[in-house]
């Protein structure tokens, strides 16, 4: 298998999320730039949307959208744990909480990071991603992970883009301490300092 990433991005959930499971995964950067992959080809040959990340399985078959290949990924080892069984009330709310972070969290940061936005405007969308990270302490409660104990794809995702926070002027450590110390937390999983240092986001 290969995943299409690129430093920085969401990319870094899925990568998490192999490092878990010792997955045989050979990683391919792509130019989000120049949409273009180190020896100069076309990345929009390889996925007409552009974006990363992207999975391609050894038979030629592509994913894309973060929670679709990490819970594919996690359905590969399901005796780590990573994604509760198909078809149980568990997996669905690890859907709901993998479609919360998508379309509340990871979206409510695209206006920041819009550098046609003026910056007037930008104090709005800051607050609003602020009431989506509260509703994430509210789920997490004194639980370790989203999940409980376990840690799942959806902690793999969080962490992924509580790490844009310090990027954008939204003060995680200030505003939502018990978020800061789960990202933290997270952090100290070995499979996760791999991650990092392979996607660039640490030395």
């Amino acid at each position: 298998m290969k995943l299409y990433y690129s430093s920085g991005t969401c990319s870094l959930s899925p990568r998490i999320v192999i490092e878990e499971l010792g997955l045989p995964v050979s990683a391919v950067a792509v130019s989000l730039k120049t949409h273009t992959l180190e020896d100069g080809s076309d990345y929009y040959a390889i996925n007409p949307k552009g974006h990363v990340q992207l999975l391609e399985l050894d038979g030629g078959e592509r994913i894309s959208e973060g929670p679709a290949i990490v819970q594919y990924l996690a359905d590969l080892k399901p005796e780590l744990k990573l994604a509760p069984a198909n078809g149980t009330l568990a997996r669905t709310q690890l859907q709901s909480l993998l479609g919360f972070i998508n379309s509340e969290i990871h979206k409510g940061f695209s206006p920041l990071f819009d550098r046609e936005l003026s910056t007037e405007i930008k104090p709005h969308f800051r607050n609003k991603l602020g009431k989506r990270l509260t509703d994430i302490v509210e789920l997490l409660g004194s639980n370790t992970y989203l999940m409980g104990e376990q840690f799942t794809v959806a902690d793999a995702y969080l962490f992924n883009v509580l790490g844009w926070c310090g990027f954008v002027g939204v003060d995680l450590p200030g505003g939502w301490p018990a978020l800061e110390a789960y990202r933290q937390r997270v952090a100290l999983r070995p499979a996760v300092q791999r991650a990092m240092k392979a996607e660039g986001w640490i030395k």
